[in-house]
């Protein structure tokens, strides 16, 4: 069997049925890497609740505590494409075991009881930098692993579960909090050491994307990262439709304490609210690629990111608490099945050798995306209530979504990139080899 990375399908090339979930994880080496992601995942959220109620467990300062959560995101913010791009640098195998490792390690210090405050801080900052080159490596060994209709199903999957995930990790933390934050930041660890171990299981070794010689400047390779993304016209037109559209499908989420507030006098339904969204986003990112046939997914893209502010223009009617939570669901479903849609066209117009970086990319705007939309959005409920800010945010993103629609790249543009792409890869496979 060859090492080379397998090249996804073109469009043309794709099956007129679409492939099952049966299929996609009978592929060993895509079960071992959906196993370790979720263990990661599982982890990082039950230690997410548990750093912070062991934060404010020593300084009893509210503030304190969410700057401790807070620091999970801060490599993303400050250096994520920076970081993403040392995954193509080595073997993206090697690149998760490695982060695998060190996490372990690292969390492992800050489990054992009487640590320092400050250390706490330290170790959490550097466990969180080995983050976006772990995601980066995996987000880029995916379509070395599975291609064509069973990479849209992968992506789907991987998307749902870490819903999930999220939901369970976040309970679990906080029940073993309540218990001893020390246990869960073991169990942290613990899922970094297993998920290290099945990579190395399931997972075979290939070679990295760049090609061999003297490394060049990180920055440099950072910003061809930066560079290939919004300087291609078909990689453009799908980062800005997902940057744009996350804007508005998190903004329920963010603002679902004071929507809550807004619906009964105890808030009560806060919980319901935040729940609606990523059950949506798993329902949709499932369902969806799994009914429609590769020819109408391509047919659904553009409506799929219309449809997804425009359920929840109704917020400016200031409905039901029922009423709420179904069209908040439903923007997630809809945004749910368009992602792995546009993540399978993007990984398909990108070239092999820039996956991680272009993926790092991509992590950091949307993180970036997603703060700025809740900053401004949190800023306008100083001016009037929650639900007519939400109605009117997301009325202004579905004209936003139906402009970016509009200009969405012509099909014969898409399948030149593809086929260009596609060339390309097939070029650096033979050198590589």
């Amino acid at each position: 069997m060859s090492d080379q990375p397998r090249s996804p399908a073109t469009e043309s090339e794709v099956p007129a049925r679409p492939a099952t979930y049966r299929q996609v994880f009978a592929e060993r080496e895509f079960r071992g890497i959906f196993g370790a992601s979720a263990l990661s995942w599982f982890g990082d959220y039950v230690a997410r609740a548990a750093i912070t109620a062991l934060v404010f467990q020593l300084t009893h300062s509210p503030l304190t505590s969410a700057a401790a959560f807070a620091l999970s995101y801060l490599p993303w913010l400050a250096g994520g494409p920076v970081l993403a791009a040392l995954a193509d640098r080595y073997p993206y195998r090697r690149v998760m075991i490695v982060c695998d490792v060190g996490r372990m390690a690292l969390v492992g210090i800050v489990a054992i009881p009487n640590t320092p405050l400050w250390m706490i801080f330290v170790l959490l900052f550097v466990t969180a930098m080995l983050s976006p080159p772990f995601e980066a490596a995996r987000s880029a060994l995916i379509p070395q692993v599975l291609s064509g209709d069973r990479y849209v199903l992968a992506i789907g999957a991987q998307g749902s579960a870490l819903q999930a995930i999220q939901i369970l990790g976040y309970v679990t933390g906080g029940i073993l909090a309540a218990v001893n934050a020390h246990i869960a930041l073991g169990l942290n660890a613990l899922t970094f050491g297993v998920s290290a171990i099945v990579l190395a299981l399931c997972v075979r070794r290939r070679p990295s994307a760049t090609p061999e010689g003297t490394p060049r400047h990180i920055l440099r390779e950072t910003g061809e990262g930066i560079s290939i993304v919004f300087g291609r016209p078909v990689l453009r037109a799908i980062a800005l439709v997902v940057l744009a559209g996350l804007t508005f499908i998190a903004v329920p989420e963010g603002l679902a304490a004071g929507w809550a507030a807004e619906l009964d006098p105890d808030g009560r339904s806060q919980g319901l609210i935040m729940a609606a969204a990523p059950a949506g986003l798993a329902l949709g990112g499932l369902v969806l690629p799994r009914v429609m046939s590769p020819e109408t997914r391509r047919r659904a893209l553009r409506p799929l990111v219309v449809l997804a502010p425009l359920v929840l223009v109704p917020a400016l009617l200031n409905p039901p608490l029922p009423v709420v939570l179904a069209m908040v669901a439903l923007a997630g479903f809809m945004f749910g099945g368009f992602n792995p849609l546009a993540n399978a066209l993007f990984v398909q117009s990108l070239p092999a050798s820039h996956r991680a970086r272009a993926f790092g990319v991509m992590a950091a705007g949307m993180q970036l995306t997603q703060g700025a939309a809740l900053l401004v959005a949190g800023s306008l409920t100083q001016l009037t209530r929650v639900p007519y800010v939400i109605g009117a945010w997301c009325a202004g993103g579905a004209v936003l979504m139906l402009v970016a629609s509009a200009a969405w790249p012509a099909p014969e543009v898409i399948e030149a990139a593809i086929a260009e792409t596609q060339a390309t890869n097939g070029a650096s496979g033979k050198l590589a080899g």
